[in-house]
């Protein structure tokens, strides 16, 4: 158990029947009446964020979620397989706990996995990647001037908007996080 006083960003719980980590948290005392403790909260199954507020020294249990780098290997059509990078042990896991995070992954790519027992809750890709422009519609001769932007689909399957001037086989770094185009690599 930990007190919410001991909040800290980053720090994983267990709360309302989930496993949380604390995005933000403000300790707060007001004039009159007892302090309490507000906080961010981010489920790290589903990804949802939601705002709580707690009593000054309440109790919450810590969760103990175990991050190891992991390689993605290939996919079966019913799963992804991943294997741990320090025992080669391979683990087959669920197209529904990576969603659209998969379309970032190329083969032989290493991500760092968050586990909860002996469950895999969740990814944590790299900040960017460095994909290959597979299909995208022409860019001509002064369409830059506009400033606007067009679709392309990376060598993954990812749809991200490009500016006019990318072509197909340019290699674009992507930021994972907005997802969005950064620059070419």
């Amino acid at each position: 158990m930990i007190s919410t006083s001991e909040f800290r960003t980053g720090l994983t719980i267990e709360f309302d029947g989930g496993v949380y980590q604390v995005v933000d948290f403000q300790h707060v005392k007001p004039g009159k009446g007892a302090a309490f403790v507000r906080a961010k909260l981010k489920n790290v199954e589903t990804g949802a964020v939601q705002e709580t507020t707690f009593r000054a020294g309440e109790k919450v249990s810590r969760a103990h979620v175990e991050r190891c780098q992991m390689q993605y290997l290939y996919d079966t059509g019913d799963f992804y397989t991943f294997m741990d990078a320090s025992t080669f042990e391979q683990i087959n896991i669920n197209h529904d706990v990576l969603g659209d995070d998969i379309k970032f992954l190329k083969e032989n790519e290493s991500v760092t996995m968050m586990m909860y027992g002996e469950r895999v809750i969740g990814v944590e890709l790299p900040y960017y990647v460095e994909l290959v422009v597979k299909d995208t519609a022409p860019g001509f001769r002064g369409d830059t001037a506009t400033g606007g932007s067009k679709p392309a689909v990376m060598e993954t399957g990812l749809v991200i908007n490009v500016p006019f001037f990318i072509n197909e086989g340019d290699k674009l770094r992507i930021d994972t996080r907005t997802r969005e185009y950064l620059d070419r690599a």
